[in-house]
């Protein structure tokens, strides 16, 4: 994302949050930020553009908690009213987005002590800043910060995720860049971990085939999972038949989880991939990035009596089977002393007089 010395930025602190109602930081043509705190104690930060908003945890791993535009709602169903504090992502677990990473990432295994998808979805940012600009898309707000994590004889990274929002649009600009401060390297493991609500009905729509080779099921079942006879089954007929989930017709059979690993991605003439859910109203969620910065997509659905979501694309540097599998997949990345990586994705929404070209453009990507 681009940054203009003409931008007014401005730099937060916890003390304009207040604890009870709300207070109006900016407001900048169609937008309007508010601050607020929820009643965890968290602090919250809602954009509002011409056709919704998004709300920001601006100190906690600066996740996007809610998104809503058009009237429609983007987050997971979840049993959390509100985001908390806690130790990693399982005690908050009803964020829209969040980075997972950077450190470890995925579900830990048996040989593995990390928490589910690392240190960084709940880590307490060092600072916060609110920018006002406009870029080659028009007017925008963005969220940015700062957080270092250092460690004795250990790693030692800075990390400045980013969330920019533009006046007309449900798409939304997200960046995560990590610096590596150490004198020696690191290892890094980075997914955007995009949770779009489930929505019975849908079919995704995406640049490669619903083979078994492009869009292959996970067999490893992680010990969260309670298997089932049933569940296997399911298991081994889309192994063969993995297009049965291109269309989400079949609610039920997403209890437990169905995971996928969706390979062979096509790009546009940027290189940049895309995939889609599009809804039965025709709108549609979005998803797209360059898969040269981030090289594996993971596909995670869910639908239970305490949280339903489609995370259809999950753009990451690994899989998600926990730090010793991905290490042994040859999947952990490394940076040098003093390297900086970036990692931006665009996730969002597009109304039903928009989705047409979107699904028309993947289309083209299949044909190359």
């Amino acid at each position: 994302m681009t940054v203009s010395d003409n931008d007014t930025v401005f730099h937060l602190s916890p003390d304009l949050f207040p604890a009870h109602g709300e207070r109006v930081l900016a407001t900048h043509g169609a937008f309007t930020v508010t601050a607020f705190r929820y009643p965890s104690s968290v602090e919250g930060l809602r954009i509002e553009n011409a056709r919704g908003q998004v709300t920001v945890l601006p100190y906690l791993g600066q996740m996007i908690w809610d998104a809503v535009f058009d009237g429609r709602r983007l987050t997971m169903g979840n049993m959390f009213p509100y985001p908390r504090r806690g130790a990693s992502i399982l005690e908050t677990y009803g964020a829209f987005a969040y980075h997972a990473g950077v450190l470890r990432n995925g579900t830990p295994g048996p040989q593995d002590d990390h928490p589910l998808h690392g240190e960084m979805p709940v880590a307490a940012m060092d600072s916060a800043q609110l920018r006002c600009g406009h870029d080659q898309h028009g007017a925008f707000v963005e969220v940015g910060g700062h957080a270092e994590y250092v460690m004795g004889f250990g790693p030692h990274y800075s990390a400045r995720p980013r969330v920019r929002l533009h006046a007309e649009s449900g798409l939304i600009d997200v960046e995560m860049a990590v610096k590596n401060l150490s004198a020696h390297p690191m290892e890094l493991m980075y997914m955007l971990h995009a949770n779009f609500d489930f929505i019975a009905g849908a079919q995704i729509h995406q640049p490669t085939d619903f083979s078994p080779d492009s869009t292959v099921v996970r067999k490893t079942i992680p010990g969260h999972v309670k298997p089932s006879p049933d569940f296997t089954a399911l298991l081994e007929d889309l192994a063969v038949n993995p297009a049965r989930m291109q269309k989400l017709d079949e609610p039920d059979r997403y209890s437990p989880e169905q995971v996928f690993y969706i390979r062979g991605l096509g790009r546009d003439e940027r290189g940049r991939t895309r995939l889609v859910m599009e809804l039965p109203d025709g709108d549609c969620f979005s998803v797209s990035y360059d898969p040269a910065d981030l090289p594996h997509c993971v596909r995670w659905i869910l639908n239970d009596g305490d949280a339903q979501v489609a995370a259809f694309a999950l753009p990451s540097t690994c899989e998600p089977e926990g730090y010793t599998a991905e290490k042994a997949k040859g999947h952990v990345r490394m940076l040098a002393p003093g390297e900086t990586v970036n990692f931006p994705v665009t996730v969002g929404y597009l109304s039903a007089q928009e989705t047409p070209a979107a699904i028309s453009d993947i289309n083209d990507m299949s044909k190359d």
